[in-house]
């Protein structure tokens, strides 16, 4: 057993991208951001439907097209269907946010 609150680096100089599942067509990751966001540019455009919950911290989530970011908190989920372009606009910079993202097609 282990604990999605654990192991957090004090230091994050990059997102923590971690498989905790993987099969045919599911993949479960947990991901850990303290202040990062997406490139000014960059928009994810992925294969796969992602569902994404909030655990811990918050986060700003703009999908192509809308003015405003989503702001997430914690248990504030969202489910992006594939090919939905979306970016992280901002993350909590005063302590670590902790994503549950399930790809799935």
């Amino acid at each position: 057993m282990r604990s999605f609150f654990e192991n957090i680096p004090t230091e994050l100089p990059e997102e923590v991208f971690e498989t905790l599942v993987a099969a045919d067509r599911v993949r479960i990751e947990r991901i850990v951001s303290r202040g990062h966001a997406s490139p000014e540019e960059f928009w994810y455009d992925q294969e796969e439907n992602e569902f994404v919950v909030v655990l811990k911290g918050g986060a700003g989530l703009r999908m192509e097209g809308e003015e405003a970011p989503l702001v997430l908190k914690p248990g504030d989920y969202v489910d992006i269907p594939a090919h939905v372009r979306h970016r992280v606009d901002w993350t909590d910079p005063s302590g670590a946010t902790i994503w549950l993202a399930v790809f799935y097609r």
